[in-house]
Order: structure tokens, then C-alpha cells, then sequence
């Protein structure tokens, strides 16, 4: 028997117990969930705590939120024309803090973003423009579509304002954010239209933080495993499971995104600092031909830690990373570990390189086994 074979056999064994030991599930998924049987979708759900390890309380749990997301979608997503009654006074031009037309103009200086962002999602793949089989119910009219409350005005700009004070530039564009994915015409939708609601309804329910420029990334690679589910009822679902789910990750990793924030411990400077200080120990050398050119872990490494690290690697790359990120218990000190072995495995170029070709290399990290960085990372103390 291969060791494919065996380890698709022993996750098996740990998912068919009536209570699943999240510990040996954990030590399991560190090292890769196989790839069949949508295993990762339902390893995934229960790592980041959407599903209890006890598998009786399943059917309920998703019933109840599978239902509640409906009804997000039903409340925030059709305009406020749609939905009120014969007897509601509220008009298009009403500019009170109560009007749902002031609040409905108000959201769609979000999801003009949100529209952008989600138009050039993955384009090294096609799935994104293709259709779900399973269009929302409450929106298959093409008048009814997020995009199209948006779709005449474009952006220019690549800055995004994070909650605090002042503006923070994520670098996104790449070479591959050329593509605009075309909406699909009504009674369809394409999976990116799909996470052009997930995205909207976050905002909407997490006015504290928002929707700010790189969740469309985090949110991407999850609602791909869901909806890429072999069995059809969990695929069928893959919105609204993937709605919690994302809102759980974000709920540990938020500090990222929040400006005031930055400064904390679990803040983006303070893990940019942790990965500073791990490669010091790590390669004294290496550290301080970095610190000599001036190149700083911001230069580089906002946007690894930021984004998990889905904008350096390709799409089944960056799943294989996030098999392990969740399965570490500690779960960002691994991520940490993996940028540092980024660092590292790139030793000799940066000895060698100027500051320029350092940036370069750093902020276009060049194809790699991923493997190697992930065995180099476990070494790490």
C-alpha cells in the first residue's frame, strides 16, 4: 500500500470516531490533508472551530447557520426599495442617518472595492469565472446583483484606508492582477460573484473593521476548497460555510488589519518583528546584510504575514501552507517559521544581491518545492 493510501486511510479512522480528537487531528493535518474525498473542506471546518468535534451536533449546527446566513442575505443584500413595504416612507433622496437609501449609498463606496478586488481573484486559475451551481435564490434577477450597483465607476487607486489613523498601502498588484472576470447573465452567477456577497455581508456585520484590500485574498482559497467539495450537499452550501468560517479566521487574525492595532503583540509590526527576531538567531549573517542594505521586514514581509502568505506561492501551494498554519496550535508562530525559511532557503542570492535585486527577490519569491520551505520551516526553533 502506498503512503497515500495509508495516511487517506488513517484520516479516515481519526473522522469516523463519534468524538474526533482535535489533538490527533491537528497532528495529522500538520503534515498535509490529502487532496480527495473533500477531506480538506471538512478538516478546514473543523480547524477553525465551525464544527464541533462532536459529530452529533453537525446537522443542527449547520442547519442553523446555513439558515441564519439566508436570512443575512435576505436582509442586507437586496436594496431597500425591494424589500420595504407599501407603507414605507423612506425615498431614494432622503439624506437622514436612519434612511436605508443613505445607508445603502454609504455601502456601495464598500463594495466598489470589494467589486474590484474580487474581479481579478485567482487568475491563474479559471474556477473563479466559472458558475456555481447553485445561484442565490434572492438574487438571480441580474438587477439584483451586487456588481451592478457599482459597475459604472472604477478605481484608480491601490491605497486602502484601514481602521485608524491615516492611509496603508498593500501592494497587491502583480503580474497576474490583470484579469476582470465578466459577470455571468441572470439566473446564473460566477463563483466570484458569490464572494463578492460573502465579503459584502462581512462588512456589513463588522462595521468596526470592515472590508479592507486583501481579505478577498484570505477569503479565496477557502470558498475554493468548499465549493470544490465532491459531495454535493456540502457543496451546495459552500457559501454560507464559508461565510463562518472566513469570519472565524478573521476573528484571529483581525489585528492584521487594523491600524491601531499595529503596535500589539499580535499586530502586524509585532509579528513582523518576531520574524525579524527568528531569522536573527537563525542566520546572523543573512540578518544583518538585510539590516546593512536597510531592507526591512515591512518591505517584504507585510504582506506574507497580511495575507498568509496566498500572494507568494500558487493556489495548491498556498493550501498545503494553510493545512499546516491551522493545524499549529499556536498557529501563527508556524506562519512566522515558514517566512523566515522563505528567508533562509534564499541565502546565498541575498548575500550576493544589492539592495534593489533583494527587494526584487523578496517581494517576487521565485518558485519553489513547497515541501523544501515546509520541512525547512518544521527544523526551525
Amino acid at each position: 500500500m502506498s503512503l497515500y493510501k495509508i495516511r487517506v486511510a488513517d484520516l479516515e479512522n481519526i473522522l469516523e470516531q463519534d468524538e474526533i480528537d482535535l489533538k490527533v487531528l491537528r497532528s495529522f493535518c500538520f503534515n498535509g490533508i490529502p487532496d480527495c474525498n473533500g477531506f480538506r473542506a471538512l478538516c478546514w471546518k473543523l480547524l477553525l472551530g465551525y464544527l464541533s468535534p462532536k459529530k452529533s451536533t453537525w446537522t443542527t449546527r449547520l442547519t442553523k447557520q446555513r439558515e441564519l446566513y439566508k436570512q443575512f442575505v435576505k436582509e442586507m443584500v437586496i436594496s431597500p426599495g425591494e424589500q420595504d413595504g407599501p407603507e414605507c416612507i423612506d425615498h431614494p433622496l432622503s439624506d437622514g442617518p436612519e434612511s436605508n437609501w443613505s445607508t445603502f449609498f454609504r455601502d456601495n463606496e464598500v463594495l466598489l472595492q470589494i467589486d474590484k478586488d474580487v474581479r481579478r481573484l485567482c487568475p491563474d486559475i479559471s474556477f473563479f469565472q466559472q458558475a456555481t451551481e447553485f445561484p442565490c435564490e434572492f438574487v438571480k434577477e441580474r438587477e439584483r446583483k451586487l456588481h451592478v450597483r457599482v459597475a459604472p465607476t472604477t478605481l484608480s487607486s491601490a491605497n486602502v484606508e484601514r481602521k485608524g489613523v491615516g492611509m496603508t498601502k498593500i501592494n497587491l498588484i502583480t503580474k497576474r492582477a490583470t484579469e476582470s472576470y465578466e459577470a455571468m447573465d441572470a439566473g446564473q452567477e460566477a463563483h466570484w460573484e458569490v464572494v463578492e456577497r460573502i465579503l459584502f455581508l462581512y462588512a456589513k456585520l463588522n462595521p468596526g473593521q470592515g472590508y479592507v484590500q486583501g481579505m478577498n485574498e484570505i477569503i479565496g482559497p477557502i470558498y475554493y476548497v468548499f465549493a470544490s467539495d465532491p459531495h454535493l450537499e456540502y457543496r451546495r452550501y459552500a457559501e454560507a460555510d464559508c461565510f463562518f468560517c472566513f469570519t472565524a479566521l478573521m476573528g484571529e487574525i483581525r489585528d492584521f488589519f487594523i491600524k491601531t492595532l499595529d503596535e500589539s503583540e499580535g499586530g502586524i509590526k509585532g509579528m513582523m518583528a518576531k520574524l525579524s527576531n527568528l531569522l536573527h538567531e537563525q542566520d546572523a549573517e543573512v540578518w544583518e546584510r538585510l539590516r546593512d542594505q536597510e531592507l526591512y521586514p515591512q518591505y517584504y514581509s507585510f504582506r506574507w504575514l497580511t495575507l498568509l502568505l496566498s500572494q507568494e506561492f500558487p493556489l495548491p501551494d498556498v493550501l498545503r501552507i494553510w493545512d499546516s498554519v491551522f493545524a499549529d496550535d499556536k498557529r501563527y508562530d508556524f506562519l512566522i517559521k515558514i517566512c523566515c525559511a522563505m528567508i533562509l532557503l534564499l541565502r546565498e542570492q541575498i548575500l550576493e544581491n544589492d539592495f534593489a535585486n533583494n527587494v526584487k527577490l523578496l517581494q517576487n519569491f521565485p518558485l519553489m518545492d513547497i515541501n523544501r520551505v515546509l520541512r525547512k520551516a518544521t527544523c526551525l526553533d
